[in-house]
């Protein structure tokens, strides 16, 4: 029952309920709290007054409910009477269980009455410290407040059950621990307090004594004070009104305000509210069982927790330890090398000292025998030997001057350790998840039934198996070279369905695909056979098959629409997304569905309206570019922009090559992606605008446009490469 306790504490004093009573809001209040709360309200809105003027609705009405609480919204602190601007603000404060309440407006007057029957100030009104609502008391004061009788039996029971040990009452220094109860007394005694007070002789021999448990139960059970109406003061509660929801009289029905109103026995309404209340408490019950098991369960969590952090601790020690005995290892054999090196240069320096100090005292004899032999008086035996000593003086310097006297080693250590690479891995060292945040989606299936070859072209289709819970981000078809070769990307994108064009006649390729999102790819689907035609119409294609079919290339055409989830909001979508204008005068840009990174692509896009001279732009960009500015102004995008008159290519805000040529309404511009030569060119009714606008594009790329609302534009794809630059690629 401990938890119960804060149920049974008075908001504003924090002790048990003392006389509590119960405001129309349900919740209670001692009678003495309550008048230390009061607060007296302008004379305009006393009962009296909205009696008299016919606005009063009820005994207890209170003010506006939403506006008038005297606690304020932003819980400044103050409270305010917000019916009236002339009312004082009245500083709250906390009660000891943490409600704020208000202290009353003055003090109240001395008297020696109960609080319920001392008079209350005039207009006086309360605020509930609760739930904040205001109302304004009726002649009777507090009297007009129903007393919680049960309540006051529950702290009653709550307070004797807290209680150590019984103690007798007819003790007069230090009671000592009851032994009986007399039932007819609703006393308790001690043994030495019986013998004395309640011997077992004359009428008290027929008292019923009992242990002083079972007195204690037997008083808890013994009937309370019946509670008496707030209207009618000497008349019991008998039915219940169940308009008003409260217990009432026979007078209240007879000459009150419940006469016209719908009332039920008291007894049959007790009964069916306590069987509300107890079905309301199952359902409660099981709640609570729940919250429960759920603290087991975070408690076991705690548990597991610290016995998981100590594990982990434990295995990061013994990682970084690992770490480190290899930097120790990689470290030692490094000043093995180092020492290696040290070695090395003092030995080529230890030799040449060798060999120097060997030929500096060769050198110094042959300096000194020649000074001797200057010094000899004999000319022909000089002139005997002085040609030869010339020729090994010479000799000898000379061969001083050959690098001799250079160091063949230096100083300094020609080894620098690169650390750099570690110390950034060190850097970036870093917890990753044991397990992946989500799998890899499910190998994609190839639908038989959809997959055809017309000529020298192939079409395949597939999709995500039916059970697949995991989403697809894009999907790489590959095709062999159709002889057994090595498998290559001929299409990435997000379609389910591509044409391969370009393939040798009366030849067999495979094809598969896999699927892939941010975590990986998927396993690759089952291979399937495809044989093209073993031939070409001649009558129709009378070109020669060497220029019908290039052999080192393959062309992907992928269908593809714009796609509504990257685009900038403003951005209309009609003709199942194939057709697109903008809503605001401001340029904003749209991707196509499909990304590219390999091949040789090309896609057209017919200008259905065009008006006030704008200047849209055509071209490809990443998928993170900018989609509120005109394509091209970041280095996202690669694009061209057009007016009436003429064009320009544009890419990180650079302008470059203006063009003479502009488009109007029913113009057609068309985009070569050539990844395959890593160029971008533009097309203006199927002729080239411009030279090559880019070069050196690599990466992933996807169609885009950028517009306004004076721009509408239809999206053309399938389509072949154009002629003319076929024919120029096959002889580049």
């Amino acid at each position: 029952m401990e938890e119960m306790e804060e149920e049974l504490k008075c908001p504003v004093c924090g002790s048990f309920y003392r006389e509590p009573i119960i405001l129309p809001c349900s919740h209670n209040l001692c009678q003495a709290c309550a008048r230390n709360i009061l607060v007296q309200t302008p004379e305009s809105e006393s009962p009296q007054s909205r009696r008299a003027s016919g606005s009063g609705v009820s005994d207890y009405d209170y003010l506006d409910l939403d506006k008038m609480s005297l606690y304020s919204e932003a819980d400044s602190g103050y409270g305010s009477y917000g019916g009236f601007a002339s009312a004082p603000t009245t500083p709250c404060q906390k009660s000891p269980n943490g409600v704020r309440v208000f202290p009353p407006a003055m003090p109240p007057p001395a008297t020696h009455l109960s609080p319920a029957l001392a008079p209350v100030p005039r207009n006086s009104c309360i605020t509930c410290p609760q739930c904040h609502r205001s109302l304004i008391l009726d002649d009777r004061g507090l009297r007009g407040f129903p007393k919680n009788r049960v309540l006051e039996g529950v702290i009653d029971r709550y307070q004797q059950s807290k209680a150590a040990a019984l103690k007798c009452q007819l003790c007069e220094k230090a009671p000592k621990e009851a032994t009986v109860m007399c039932e007819q007394c609703d006393v308790f005694y001690c043994d030495p307090c019986r013998l004395r007070c309640h011997p077992p002789r004359g009428p008290l021999a027929k008292h019923r004594l009992v242990p002083p448990a079972q007195g204690r139960v037997s008083r808890r059970l013994s009937p309370r004070k019946v509670s008496t109406c707030t209207d009618h003061e000497l008349e019991n509660h008998s039915m219940y009104c169940v308009q008003c929801k409260m217990p009432v009289c026979y007078q209240c029905l007879e000459e009150g305000k419940h006469s016209s109103h719908e009332v039920k026995a008291l007894g049959a309404m007790w009964k069916l509210h306590k069987s509300q209340l107890s079905q309301a408490l199952n359902g409660l019950s099981d709640r609570a069982k729940e919250a429960k098991e759920f603290l087991v369960q975070l408690r076991n969590m705690v548990q597991q927790i610290q016995e998981n952090s100590v594990e982990f601790e434990a295995c990061l020690v013994a990682q970084c330890d690992a770490l480190i005995d290899a930097l120790n290892r990689r470290k030692a054999q490094l000043l093995a090398r180092v020492n290696k090196e040290h070695e090395h240069k003092l030995k080529v320096v230890r030799d040449q000292i060798s060999h120097c100090t060997v030929k500096l005292r060769q050198t110094t004899g042959l300096m000194e025998y020649c000074l001797e032999v200057i010094k000899e008086n004999d000319p022909s035996g000089f002139l005997q030997i002085s040609d030869a000593l010339i020729r090994r003086v010479h000799l000898t310097e000379d061969q001083w001057g050959k690098g001799t006297l250079t160091p063949r080693m230096t100083t300094d250590f020609d080894l620098s350790l690169d650390n750099s690479p570690l110390l950034q891995s060190i850097h970036q060292l870093d917890f990753v998840q044991m397990k992946a945040s989500s799998p890899v989606p499910a190998t994609p299936i190839l639908q038989l039934e959809e997959c055809c070859t017309h000529n020298n072209s192939a079409t395949l289709s597939w999709k995500q198996p039916p059970l697949s819970m995991v989403p697809a981000e894009g999907y790489i078809l590959e095709l062999d070279d159709g002889n057994g070769g090595q498998f290559r990307e001929v299409y990435v994108g997000k379609e389910t369905m591509c044409t391969v064009d370009g393939l040798h006649f009366n030849s067999t390729y495979n094809a598969r695909v896999k699927a892939f999102n941010k975590t990986g790819v998927s396993q690759y689907s089952k291979t399937l056979v495809l044989q093209t035609s073993e031939g070409c119409n001649f009558e129709t294609q009378p070109a020669p098959y060497s220029q019908l079919v290039d052999i080192k290339k393959l062309l992907a055409v992928a269908w593809f629409a714009f796609d509504p989830g990257s685009a900038h909001s403003d951005i209309i979508f009609s003709n199942d997304n194939l057709t697109v204008t903008c809503s605001s005068y401001d340029d904003r840009v749209v991707l196509g569905k499909t990304g590219f990174s390999k091949g040789v692509h090309y896609w057209e896009l017919t200008v259905d309206r065009y008006d006030n001279h704008p200047d849209p732009a055509f071209g490809v960009a990443r998928m993170d570019v900018m989609k509120d500015v005109m394509l091209g102004k970041d280095d996202k995008a690669w694009a061209m922009y057009v007016d009436n008159n003429r064009s320009w290519f544009m890419h990180n805000n650079s302008h470059t090559n203006r063009t003479e040529g502009g488009i109007t309404k029913g113009a057609t511009i068309g985009v070569l992606l050539d990844l395959n030569r890593k160029t971008l060119t533009f097309f203006i009714n199927d002729e080239q605008q411009g030279p090559i606008a880019f070069e050196n594009v690599e990466g992933l790329f996807f169609p885009a446009v950028s517009l306004n609302r004076n721009v509408q534009v239809t999206l053309h794809t399938g389509l072949p490469v154009p002629d003319f630059y076929s024919s120029r690629a096959s002889i580049a």
